[in-house]
């Protein structure tokens, strides 16, 4: 088979890196004058995987690029989404696209660690938005080609897309919950490394996203507090207003959601950290 790639981001060219190091054929595709060549030879390409911002604007979520690039998907072939989309956004797309087979695959990838999380993944999840037999075996034929990973499921589409702002919030919220802990022992003389330590040693806790001064951003970003990177500011912001238009009822639910997205703004905001993504999403 050959495989194309729509987006040569650290996610995109890592995974087109590693088909190519297993011996696939490989076509990639972007704006970058290297690629920008090949869009018409991905209509040929049996597999696509897509990775292209999905970024969160002051306007909101945003798929435009997304749904721009499907239509370079040969028709009757399989579009892997590895973008982070909002549940719900690969069942829309796939009735604009009825004629290509869409999946959602989200990324578990650490921006520091790129290349070791393509090549040896600890979880594959395939989102189908159907059940039927033509997604069932496209489903079958991406596990195929893509690196084995000890964790692998199959599911709807809208449970791939909420794993992955699941797992996304679920560790921003806990910086911004230790850096509320650090802040608390400061108030009353306690001592913060020994705290995290003794948290991090509970296995129901572990030890990730403890240091309330954040060195391990995105490349080019500075030290700092709060969840920063390229992905837990926006996918903060759009999971919050995603949730108060689902869920619309449960206001103290949105309460949370905004406290946590506005408490870790502040964080990033006093500490000068990621002021241009902020920027971004934010105006």
């Amino acid at each position: 088979m050959t495989i194309g790639f729509i987006g040569q981001g650290f996610i995109g060219k890592h995974m087109a890196d590693d088909f190519v190091t297993r011996g696939f054929a490989v076509v990639r595709y972007a704006l970058e004058p290297a690629y920008s060549a090949n869009r018409d030879a991905i209509a040929e390409c049996d597999i696509v995987f897509i990775a292209v911002p999905t970024p969160t604007t002051p306007q909101g979520f945003d798929s435009s690029i997304l749904e721009g690039v499907l239509s370079l998907v040969g028709v009757g072939k399989i579009a892997v989404i590895k973008s982070t989309v909002v549940p719900g956004t690969t069942t829309c797309l796939q009735k604009q696209f009825p004629d290509r087979i869409l999946v959602h695959a989200p990324e578990f990838l650490r921006e520091k660690f790129a290349a070791e999380d393509t090549a040896r993944p600890a979880r594959t999840i395939i989102g189908l938005p159907s059940m039927d037999t033509a997604h069932t075996i496209a489903a079958a034929t991406v596990l195929k080609v893509v690196p084995k990973s000890s964790y692998e499921l199959v599911c709807q589409s809208e449970t791939a897309e909420l794993i992955k702002y699941g797992g996304n919030c679920f560790l921003a919220q806990k910086v911004v919950f230790m850096n509320l802990l650090c802040d608390a022992a400061a108030a009353c003389g306690a001592d913060y490394s020994a705290i995290s330590a003794a948290m991090a040693a509970d296995a129901r806790i572990g030890s990730s996203h403890m240091k309330v001064i954040d060195e391990s951003g995105h490349p080019g970003s500075v030290p700092g507090r709060g969840a920063g990177g390229h992905c837990f500011p926006k996918d903060l912001a759009a999971f919050a207003a995603w949730y108060e238009g689902i869920v619309s009822s449960d206001d103290k639910g949105i309460a949370v959601w905004r406290a946590i997205e506005a408490k870790n703004t502040t964080l990033l905001q006093t500490s000068k950290k990621d002021l241009e993504l902020l920027q971004g999403i934010y105006g």
